[in-house]
């Protein structure tokens, strides 16, 4: 097994190792908790930044803007600016954006059904810590 990792050559373990990267990569976006509450914002329809911004609880502006930037980056949300006065910019998912919805609401239910369960199982970690 001379030159290999789990019988992968050297080329094959490098792309690996590249894939995992980009895989991570790609789920930290997509498993930050700001990117999830935006999607779920934007799974409703096109909306203004500040109806993004009063609908996502907690999110500072500028949090929700480089959330936005990212999410539009990864070609996940697309931006439309509207040449008024005053200025209009509406955010609203792609067909990338839009197929998250479904992974992420499976997410949601099961955050929702495990919750006390992992909650009960944190106090009695904490209390044997202690």
């Amino acid at each position: 097994m001379s030159g290999s990792i789990l019988g992968l050559s050297a080329d094959e373990a490098l792309e690996g190792a590249a894939n995992c990267k980009a895989i991570g990569q790609i789920i930290e976006r997509i498993g930050d908790k700001w990117t999830v509450l935006v999607v779920g914002c934007l799974s409703h329809g096109p909306m203004r930044f500040t109806v993004i911004q009063r609908t996502v609880p907690g999110v500072s502006h500028r949090m929700l803007t480089l959330t936005l930037r990212g999410l539009e980056r990864d070609g996940l949300v697309k931006r439309t600016a509207f040449a008024t006065i005053p200025p209009r910019v509406d955010y609203e998912l792609t067909e990338a954006g839009q197929s998250l919805k479904e992974p992420l609401e499976v997410l949601a239910k099961w955050a929702r059904d495990w919750q006390p369960r992992i909650e009960a199982a944190q106090i009695e970690h904490d209390v044997k810590a202690a």
